[in-house]
């Protein structure tokens, strides 16, 4: 590993300039806001100087965006392709990863132009995280898959942001009414062998098993 070193104005140099610019950037931007937080900020925190700065990235534009594809870069594989889980197992682990606040949001809040490249990235990667909650889905069984992966993908971003403003963890409720969703969603793929679906007056659809079947 390279050593770092200190600089003639006391500013950090070496291979790890760029990491440090990410590191800095994305703890600011979460704690403070990318509105609220300045270029001289940043290479105070990153301990550069800001020529080092703009010789990785162009603009503050473009670190924003790097910073959205550098979060959890393999959060859809990690959750998604998982063999060791069932397709509804994989819907429901996508609760237990996740941020305080979501940064895809808080970028598409912060930037009003539609066309700015970080709106632009947190707009795909809400459509491919939506996509492939509707993969899984259908992988379990869901009767409209389509339904309920947007269904799950509002959950989840509604539980992060409410996260935000209250500073605590909704998520623990969130995973209990996915579960109700994806049940009730999964009607065929739930019931046991010889069960038969019965409506009650004033409940919600159960399953009941016919005399004598187990």
């Amino acid at each position: 590993m390279t050593e770092l070193k200190k600089g003639p104005r006391g500013l950090r140099r070496g291979r790890g300039a760029r990491e440090r610019i990410l590191s800095a950037s994305q703890q600011l931007f979460r704690d403070q806001g990318i509105n609220c937080t300045g270029m001289d900020q940043l290479c105070a925190s990153a301990e550069v100087s800001k020529r080092t700065l703009y010789q990785h990235f162009a603009g503050k534009d473009e670190l924003i965006t790097e910073c959205l594809r550098q979060f959890d870069p393999n959060i859809l594989p990690e959750v998604f392709d998982r063999t060791d889980l069932t397709p509804r197992e994989r819907l429901l682990a996508i609760f237990d990863i996740h941020a305080p606040l979501c940064p895809f949001i808080a970028a598409a809040v912060e930037i009003p132009d539609p066309d700015h490249p970080a709106r632009a990235y947190a707009r795909n990667y809400k459509r491919d995280f939506a996509a492939r909650l509707t993969d899984t889905a259908r992988d379990a069984g869901a009767t409209n898959p389509e339904e309920l992966g947007e269904q799950l993908a509002l959950l989840l971003d509604g539980a992060s942001a409410r996260s935000r403003v209250l500073n605590t963890d909704t998520f623990a409720t969130a995973a209990a009414i996915a579960t109700v969703l994806i049940d009730n969603a999964t009607p065929r793929a739930m019931a046991p062998a010889g069960a038969i679906a019965v409506e009650h007056p004033g409940q919600a659809r159960v399953l009941e098993h016919t005399p004598g079947q187990m």
